[in-house]
């Protein structure tokens, strides 16, 4: 019997077909797929969009065809942010008002000083679980590690998550000495991360290897991915790092100001927009040319590191496009807070190195950033990467809360390109769930009471229906160890306390000012009285606890440390110690005399 070629060719195909992956299938039409990307101390100038020298072409494809927001602001450390990212609620509230390691035992009496996330917060994830959604976590948690706080209790279908602040990003291993170990979980159990382990490459191999799970299954799917980049320690594949090597020999007051042009240039500021010089940033032409080398490839670790962190995205992409699902999938792209600066200064002197050596790592030039090495970028360059704003991560100064923000997908149709109106944390959270056509949580939601979401959909902005989400008497209140801020139409009142902040209320213009170079509370005093009262009631409404008198965050995370790790009796011997130290020593002076 003759075969009809066009029939058999045709039931071949659809046979095939039923035996394989619809991985060819167009994603089901109808609610996008939404992937979160969240850096970790990622500056305000610090990837290409922003102004960086940094070579991010998958972030910059996603800035082209999606929105650029210009003024968009998140908490000043990780933990306060990470919570308002995923409930839409001030981070006070949620229970999560700083990370839990810096706590006085006064602060921990109020439900609200917990540092893990509470009970009586919805997350996204919950919500987009419950409506039909795949949601799946790949990265840094940080808000908290008992079982009924892990993110697999808080919505998320399938998770590999670092429950620390920070951790090594080659191996198993803590970066700080409050840690006995790095604390990965998986799916509510206790994990090992594989030999081959990088950070921003491992989490989008277990990204993609959850969406291919169910990807033919036709549901949307919501992807949470908090990379560890670039968080201490800043360790890059020694590829990426290469490709930086000598970009920066010209030192940190170069690239600060070549950011800075490059920032007004692209319209990301005004032009008349102003830098402050800072004072704690060591002078460029006065160090040694030994320290400037080495200065310039801690930087360049740091670039490699974004450098890498971009490429993994690409991956992501790469892959979303082989399946068919990148026409129905929304990017969101943000950092948890600024750049940070406490890098040390003189990362190879004897002191630093004995951290480093306690903790396993060392801090050669000729593996800066490879598996083994401990890195940072000190104050002078954590200055560019936050260019053209002041201070950085932990203060509440422009560096240490504005962010980028980008918001791309296909599907979200035509839009602008840039966009100046201001955004908050709470906002992204509000957004996601407009994006997925999911309401917010009610007062009670799985038969508890849970607090409503307070962030404002940014979809009128995204699709150009709006200039702005707030309006010039909306107030967004912002506190972190003393460290405030409160923000109100195009001005922005702020305290930065010590070391780096002198503890006094300020009004800037963060609009045409954002390097907040212009002190306006004299020259509108009636503002600033306004704004001085709008802060009291934010901190009366948000349970704000004044730290205490010469309140350290360092010395309580080491006081706690003691705490956590010692016996009683062996601490007592140590504070007694410390104690009779300074009479032997008075002892020792006067008898010399």
């Amino acid at each position: 019997m003759i075969m009809d070629k066009p029939r058999y060719l045709l039931a071949t195909i659809l046979f095939v077909a039923c035996l394989t992956k619809s991985v060819f299938a167009p994603a089901q039409i109808g609610r996008p797929n939404i992937i979160f990307l969240l850096a970790d101390d990622l500056g305000y100038s610090d990837i290409e969009p922003y102004g960086s020298e940094v070579n991010t072409p998958s972030l910059s494809m996603l800035a082209e065809q999606g929105i650029i927001f210009t003024n968009y602001h998140t908490a000043a450390n990780c933990a306060p942010s990470r919570a308002m990212l995923l409930t839409g609620v001030n981070n006070h509230l949620a229970g999560v008002p700083n990370i839990p390691e810096t706590f006085t035992p006064e602060q921990r009496q109020s439900k609200n000083y917990q540092g893990v996330l509470g009970d009586n917060v919805v997350t996204i994830a919950t919500l987009l679980e419950d409506s039909g959604y795949h949601t799946y976590m790949a990265g840094k948690w940080h808000l908290g590690s008992e079982p009924n706080k892990l993110p697999s209790a808080r919505g998320f279908e399938r998770t590999v998550a670092l429950m620390d602040s920070g951790a090594d990003n080659w191996e198993q291993r803590p970066y700080l000495p409050i840690y006995d170990q790095a604390n990965w979980f998986s799916d509510g159990e206790r994990y090992s991360l594989p030999d081959d382990f990088y950070s921003s490459r491992f989490l989008i191999d277990k990204t993609i290897e959850f969406i291919d799970e169910n990807l033919d299954d036709g549901k949307p799917f919501f992807a949470y991915v908090p990379f560890q980049a670039v968080h201490i320690p800043v360790q890059a594949p020694k590829e990426n790092t290469e490709k930086y090597l000598g970009v920066y020999d010209e030192g940190w007051s170069k690239l600060r100001e070549d950011r800075h042009q490059k920032a007004i240039d692209l319209g990301l500021v005004s032009p008349q927009s102003g830098i402050k010089t800072m004072p704690w940033v060591l002078d460029w032409s006065a160090l040694s040319k030994e320290t400037k080398k080495y200065e310039a490839k801690r930087m360049a670790v740091y670039a490699g590191m974004i450098d890498a962190m971009d490429f993994n995205i690409g991956r992501l992409i790469k892959y979303l496009r082989e399946t068919n699902q990148l026409e129905n999938t929304v990017f969101i792209f943000t950092s948890d807070n600024g750049a940070e600066g406490s890098g040390a200064s003189e990362p190879n002197s004897l002191l630093s190195q004995g951290i480093a050596g306690n903790l396993g790592y060392n801090t050669n030039y000729e593996t800066l950033g490879e598996k083994g090495s401990y890195n940072s970028i000190n104050p002078g360059f954590t200055s560019a990467a936050v260019s053209p704003l002041s201070f950085y991560k932990f203060y509440t100064g422009e560096g240490g809360m504005r962010v980028p923000l980008i918001i791309s997908g296909e599907t979200l149709g035509e839009n602008i390109k840039f966009s100046p109106s201001f955004a908050w944390a709470t906002d992204v959270a509000r957004t996601v769930l407009s994006l997925a056509e999911v309401e917010p949580a009610g007062a009670r939601y799985r038969g508890k009471a849970v607090l409503p979401m307070t962030g404002r959909d940014l979809g009128p902005v995204i699709r150009g229906e709006s200039s702005r989400v707030y309006s010039n008497e909306d107030v967004i209140g912002y506190e972190l160890t003393g460290h405030s801020a409160l923000f109100k139409g195009d001005y922005k009142l702020v305290r930065n306390q010590g070391p780096l902040g002198d503890g006094n209320w300020a009004l800037f213009d963060i609009v045409n000012d954002p390097g907040e170079t212009k002190d306006l509370k004299q020259n509108m005093p009636d503002r600033f009285q306004e704004m001085l009262g709008d802060y009291a009631k934010f901190e009366q409404d948000h349970g704000v606890l004044p730290p205490p008198a010469g309140y350290s965050q360092l010395r309580q995370m080491a006081i706690n440390t003691l705490k956590d790790r010692l016996e009683i009796p062996f601490l007592v011997l140590i504070l007694s110690f410390l104690v009779v130290l300074p009479f032997f020593v008075y002892a020792k002076f006067n008898k010399r005399q």
